[in-house]
């Protein structure tokens, strides 16, 4: 039995002009106990999915399972076994620390203390602020108090749209070391994020942009299924740069990642010495050429293109 099983799902957003599909056709399973991530822009569509497989949604078409429970016959059963962390702080702000977690206890007939051992880790850096109000909280400290409140409970499926939004890097990390130690408890994950380098730290992915899932495996395979040679260059001329490479005859996608701009050539015989003979003739002398490993992101931005 799969975790979530989500078969041609469809969702769109009507109004009287337009209308968007912010899921087209989506299908994917995610397995009991995988930290399963959902990776892609703002925009992708991956906050719709959550919000279909919370039960927040009714999708146009298509169908979904939890555990076996259908998202719309059995949505009350499927409210009990999930925690959900939406992208927003969405917890009371008025309400002291303690205050919210004891709300949220109540809503699913617990309590704190019969779930502590659970959320304990990650309570006792909020201690300290027990009787401070949520809104007063920083960044990193409301997303653990937002994931204590989704834990409560002792969820079978806990969704986490986007949770280290906005968070700094120190935060960032934390969480994700929360989360590894979530999944050895036996929670199934499923967590959606921009950042590709988050990717990395999933069992598998499924790469989505414009409602369309790109890709699903585990980052490893889809990495080592990039079979273009790919190369970092740099010059004190970068827009000018871009312009050039992407003229270049031998040049299938070219992106500015960072201090560089990322090359992938179509021909596996080109090396970094022709890359670089090319810009010389083009007006880059002080151009840099290096061969270098993709990541996920330049692996999302290959797909994208086709």
């Amino acid at each position: 039995m799969s975790a979530v099983e989500i078969k041609n799902i469809v969702k769109k957003y009507s109004t009287k002009k337009t209308s968007v599909t912010a899921v087209d056709n989506i299908s994917f399973t995610a397995e009991r106990g995988e930290l399963f991530g959902l990776i892609g822009p703002d925009g992708a569509g991956k906050s719709t999915i959550f919000r279909i497989l919370t039960t927040l949604l009714l999708p146009d078409s298509g169908s979904a399972a939890l555990l076996d429970y259908d998202i719309i016959k059995d949505w009350k059963e499927i409210r009990n076994i999930v925690g959900y962390m939406p992208g927003r702080f969405s917890l009371y702000k008025d309400l002291t620390v303690e205050e919210n977690l004891e709300f949220f206890a109540t809503v699913f007939n617990t309590t704190i203390k019969e779930n502590y051992e659970l959320i304990e880790e990650i309570y006792k850096q909020l201690e300290p602020f027990k009787n401070r109000r949520a809104g007063k909280l920083s960044g990193g400290m409301k997303q653990k108090l937002a994931l204590c409140c989704a834990l409560i409970h002792k969820p079978k499926i806990l969704f986490l749209d986007e949770p280290t939004t906005g968070v700094d890097p120190v935060s960032r990390k934390e969480f994700w070391e929360i989360l590894k130690r979530l999944k050895t408890r036996g929670i199934s994950i499923l967590v959606s994020t921009p950042y590709m380098d988050e990717a990395k730290l999933c069992d598998r992915i499924a790469l989505i942009q414009k409602g369309k899932i790109l890709e699903i495996n585990p980052p490893k395979n889809i990495i080592s299924k990039f079979e273009r040679n790919l190369f970092a260059v740099h010059s004190p001329e970068m827009f000018k740069l871009l312009m050039d490479l992407r003229s270049y005859s031998k040049t299938e996608t070219c992106f500015a990642f960072g201090e560089n701009h990322h090359l992938v050539v179509n021909d596996s015989s080109i090396s970094a010495v022709d890359v670089k003979k090319y810009l010389e003739s083009a007006g880059h002398p002080k151009a840099t050429v290096s061969n270098i490993e993709p990541t996920i992101e330049d692996c999302f931005m290959h797909l994208m293109s086709k």
